[in-house]
């Protein structure tokens, strides 16, 4: 029965990281404008479904990429306009400190922030 990971199969937030940072910047560079920003409240269902869809391709990328086949990905994707105001990301899990943990990659530009965090917990 296994109860650890092995060393080449463990969640390593450097590599989801770099997946999700990746993501994250092919799919908002140019695609997010003025129009989209100024009409916030009219296009809250098109950032829905492209938060939706960031987080099924981050989940779906790292799950080739990496050899994590025994844990539960779970993505989180929040996006804001920029107004000169702050936000804090925050989350509260109970877990395992030495097969579970997270990662967090962010993209802006002068219209919005989007913040991506990766949650790999182990499953036995």
């Amino acid at each position: 029965y296994i109860t650890k990971p092995g060393e080449d199969e463990k969640f390593y937030p450097s590599q989801v990281m770099v997946i999700a940072d990746a993501i994250l910047k092919s799919e908002l560079s140019g695609k997010v404008d003025e129009k989209w920003v100024g009409e916030w409240s009219e296009y809250s269902e098109d950032f829905e479904s492209l938060s939706i869809d960031i987080a099924d391709k981050i989940k779906e990328e790292c799950k080739q990429k990496l050899e994590v086949e025994r844990y539960k990905l779970m993505v989180q994707v929040t996006f804001g306009q920029m107004k000169n105001q702050g936000v804090r990301i925050t989350s509260r899990c109970l877990w395992d400190t030495t097969t579970d943990n997270y990662a967090t990659a962010s993209y802006k530009n002068e219209h919005i922030w989007a913040s991506a965090v990766v949650f790999g917990l182990y499953t036995e």
